[in-house]
C-alpha cells in the first residue's frame, strides 16, 4: 500500500504539563524557583522541543501530507496501513506508541540530543526526511521489535514494547505465587519486572546499576551503567526487593523467557493488584486475587525504522 500520510506523534513537555497544573507560566516558574529548582531549564527544554517538532512538521509538509497526534490519544485514534508515524520525543515515546500502529513504520526523531540518550531514536530533525522518503518508496531498512505479552485467566491481554510491572499499585507488598521453569513458589516483594530487548537499556537496567551499587560495598565494582543482553525473542524478568519469611521465598528472582517458556504468576492480593506496561499507569490490568497471568513473547512486532 502507498503511504498518503504522516501521523507525528508528540507528547506534552514538562513546562506545558506544569502550565496545566498551576494554570500560569507566571504561576509555575513561581512554584519551581521558590522550591529551589532551575525554571529555565523547563523554559530550554520546551524551547527546544517546539524548535524540533515545528522543524520536523515544516520539512514534512514538503513531501506529505501531515497532522499531529497527542500521546494520550494513541488508544482511541485510527491507524492504517497508508500511513507512516513520526515520533518526537523521548525513547517512551516510541514505546507507547508501538503497541497502538501494528506494523506501519515508525520514524523516531530524537528532538533534543544534547538532552535525551535515544536508544530508540535514530533520526533527527536533519536526516529524519530521507528516511520518511525511503518509507513512501518501500526502499527503508527497518527492525521488526518483539513486544512481551501478559494474558490474564479471563481472556483480558497487555503488549508491552519496553516492560510489564507486576506489583502492588502502592508502596506495599505485592503477594503472589510465581512459576517458573517447573518450580512454584510464594512471594512478597515491591514487584515483578519483565523487561524485552528492547527495555533492557531502561527500568530492567536500573534494577541492574542498584544491584551493582549495592554489591560495591561488598566487593569492587565498575561505575558503568550494567544491562542485561537480550535478544529479541527473548525476555528477561526480576523480582524487585525479594523478602524471605516463613511463608515467601527468594529462591527464583530472575530469568530469561524465551520460545515456549512461560512465566506465570498468581496473584494472592485481595485489592490493588495491577499489570502495566511501559511505565503508563493507566495502561493496566487489574491483578486481585484469583487473577493468573502468563507472561511470554506476543505474536505482535513492531516495525522501527532504521538508519
Amino acid at each position: 500500500m502507498s503511504v498518503e500520510y504522516a501521523i507525528i506523534i508528540k507528547n506534552k513537555t514538562r513546562l506545558e504539563t506544569l502550565i496545566e497544573r498551576f494554570n500560569t507560566k507566571a504561576q509555575a516558574k513561581f512554584y519551581i524557583e521558590h522550591s529551589g529548582g532551575d525554571f529555565s531549564d523547563y523554559e530550554k527544554e520546551d524551547e527546544n522541543f517546539h524548535h524540533s517538532l515545528s522543524t520536523v512538521q515544516r520539512n514534512l509538509s514538503t513531501i506529505l501530507k501531515n497532522k499531529i497526534v497527542e500521546r494520550s490519544f494513541l488508544p482511541s485514534f485510527i491507524f492504517n496501513d497508508k500511513q507512516v508515524i513520526i515520533t518526537v520525543g523521548q525513547d517512551g515515546l516510541v514505546a507507547n506508541t508501538a503497541k497502538y500502529v501494528g506494523q506501519i513504520p515508525i520514524v523516531a526523531v530524537n528532538p533534543d540530543q544534547e538532552r535525551f540518550d535515544g536508544v530508540l531514536l535514530p533520526f533527527n530533525v536533519n536526516n529524519f526526511l530521507e528516511a520518511v522518503d525511503k518509507v513512501i518508496n518501500n526502499k527503508y531498512h527497518s527492525k521488526l521489535t518483539s513486544f512481551a505479552e501478559a494474558t490474564l485467566n479471563d481472556g483480558q491481554r497487555l503488549l508491552a514494547f519496553n516492560d510489564l510491572f507486576i506489583g502492588a499499585a502502592s508502596h506495599v507488598s505485592a503477594r503472589y505465587q510465581l512459576t517458573f521453569n517447573n518450580k512454584t513458589e510464594e512471594q512478597s516483594s515491591s514487584g515483578i519486572i519483565v523487561s524485552t530487548q528492547a527495555g533492557s537499556t531502561g527500568w530492567l537496567s536500573s534494577i541492574f546499576n542498584m544491584s551493582f551499587g549495592i554489591s560495591k560495598f561488598m566487593e569492587k565494582g565498575g561505575s558503568k551503567k550494567k544491562l542485561a543482553r537480550l535478544d529479541d525473542d527473548q525476555l528477561m524478568f526480576a523480582v524487585r526487593e525479594p523478602f524471605a519469611s516463613k511463608r515467601t521465598q527468594i529462591e527464583t528472582t530472575a530469568g530469561f523467557i524465551g520460545g515456549q517458556s512461560k512465566l506465570i504468576i498468581q496473584s494472592l492480593m485481595p485489592n490493588n493488584g495491577l499489570i502495566f506496561s511501559d511505565g503508563i499507569e493507566t495502561d493496566f490490568l487489574k491483578f486481585n486475587s484469583g487473577s493468573i497471568a502468563t507472561i511470554g513473547i506476543a505474536q505482535e512486532k513492531a516495525n522501527l525504522v532504521t538508519l
